[in-house]
């Protein structure tokens, strides 16, 4: 694998700060964030001084039930022969559900949703995964993603899942010690036992990136610094692997270019002090500790299960058993792969509806970790829309919030982002919303131009109201 060195994630709220940090040998984008006609100037800046570009999805759901589309993956092969990418990355997940598989309305999450550790998710994840590499021009690597809930009954622990992956497909890693540090804290998982799982050897690059503790939950923001603990994962991983690239993930709430620099810091010496052997100490000093990143206590690790505000959240937990070897593997057969994605279909479809459409949880779920994942999930709409239609937030002003989680809660997501502005917006025409008539009539302007011609008729709106209870009834 090519030695990609240090990195950060790109972002144009930080574009300058990223041209201008020391040491960045590569960054990598949201694939699906670039216009293939038009690359940001900070971006051709960054790949004329020779620093390699890589593009991440977010949207292919490569762990789903449905065979990742042939669009999507045409788009992320764009991405990858424009910007001369030695791979592409995407992840273990699911993104949406419903379809033709199960003769039910389409339903989007919005995010990035785990896959059962199952025979039968991973004999459907693997026929995905080859249709992806031999659509792609360059190697694809993918993602362990962080996750709020645990599926029921599931077959196989992280590092057996993904080492099956690895081995059935050749397919390589981007392990994000950020999200195993999640999974450890939210559903009891045991970071070294899914490193000592892995097949180190297929690590593409790793990701590191903050999160936040809330009532004994790690959320994976995204959005704060790095902290202790993840280093503490970061240097488990160094001390099996000298992994060819670290990247430093911020989606949000950037911070000053110094504190982004600390955070670089802090990952170079974790990675520097397991390649030497050292006891840890030298992490917990320098650089990071100015710019607020806590450091691990130890190369081993050992502060994963510290005080930490992430491991608040693990009160009480026993240290999960090690994992026994997963029972031999049904011989898979095409009837069996169809068998199994119909089943797979059926699963997620049924969790997704839960989380986005208030329909009953399917048996073995925490219900009060669907709930904490279904008002994660209508918060994160509720911010992406006001981020690609600002005029929204803009009109409603404080009651923008409000409105859309009402909205939300009774109209799952189907069509993207931009599609679920438009659909609020229309919802709030037909109820008289907003009550100030100039604000109505500028939203009714907003709508138009996005639209329609008109805003829909009386008939048309009875026809919608009828076609969604049918929907609903057939569920």
């Amino acid at each position: 694998m090519e030695k990609l060195g240090t990195g950060i994630g790109w972002r144009p709220e930080i574009a300058a700060a990223v041209e201008e940090l020391p040491g960045i040998d590569w960054v990598e984008v949201v694939a699906e964030n670039l216009c293939p006609d038009h690359l940001p100037d900070s971006l051709l800046r960054l790949r004329e001084r020779g620093v390699t570009v890589v593009p991440h999805g977010v949207s292919l759901g490569i762990g789903g039930a449905e065979r990742p589309s042939a669009d999507r993956l045409a788009a992320l092969a764009e991405r990858a022969v424009l910007l001369e990418s030695p791979l592409v990355t995407e992840h273990i997940a699911f993104v949406r559900a419903g379809g033709p598989l199960t003769a039910s309305p389409g339903l989007e999450a919005g995010h990035l949703l785990p896959v059962p550790r199952t025979w039968d998710a991973l004999r459907v994840l693997c026929e995905n995964v080859r249709a992806a590499q031999d659509a792609l021009p360059v190697p694809l690597a993918l993602e362990n993603i962080a996750a709020l809930i645990s599926w029921p009954d599931e077959e196989l622990t992280e590092g057996q899942f993904l080492a099956e992956l690895v081995e059935r497909t050749g397919v390589r890693l981007l392990i994000d010690v950020a999200n195993l540090h999640t999974n450890h804290v939210n559903r009891g998982e045991d970071p070294a036992a899914a490193l000592d799982g892995l097949p180190v050897e297929a690590i593409a690059y790793v990701h590191v990136a903050g999160g936040v503790e809330k009532d004994g939950v790690w959320h994976d923001t995204h959005a704060h610094p790095v902290t202790a603990p993840v280093l503490g994962v970061l240097a488990q991983l160094r001390d099996r692997v000298d992994p060819p690239g670290v990247l430093l993930e911020r989606d949000d709430d950037f911070p000053p270019a110094a504190e982004l620099a600390g955070e670089l810091t802090a990952i170079r010496e974790t990675l520097t002090a397991g390649a030497a052997g050292a006891s840890g100490a030298a992490v917990a000093s320098g650089a990071a500790g100015a710019a607020g990143v806590s450091r691990p206590a130890g190369a081993s690790g050992a502060a994963v299960a510290s005080g930490e505000a992430g491991a608040a959240g693990n009160a009480g937990k026993t240290r999960p058993a090690p994992a026994a070897a997963p029972a031999p593997a049904p011989t898979p057969t095409p009837a069996s792969t169809t068998a199994a994605r119909q089943r797979l279909a059926l699963a997620e479809t049924a969790l997704l509806s839960a989380l986005v459409a208030g329909t009953p949880a399917p048996e073995g779920f925490d219900i009060r970790r669907l709930g904490v994942q279904s008002r994660a999930l209508a918060a994160k709409r509720a911010d992406v829309v006001a981020q690609i239609a600002p005029e929204l937030p803009a009109l409603l002003g404080t009651g923008y919030r409000p409105a859309f989680l009402s909205y939300a809660k009774s109209r799952p997501m189907s069509g993207g982002y931009r599609r679920d502005a438009l659909d609020f917006a229309e919802q709030l025409l037909r109820s008289g919303h907003p009550d100030d008539p100039a604000a109505r009539r500028r939203l009714t302007l907003w709508w138009r131009e996005r639209s329609a011609p008109r805003p829909p008729t009386r008939a048309a709106r009875f026809a919608r109201a009828a076609r969604t209870r049918l929907s609903r009834a057939h569920r």
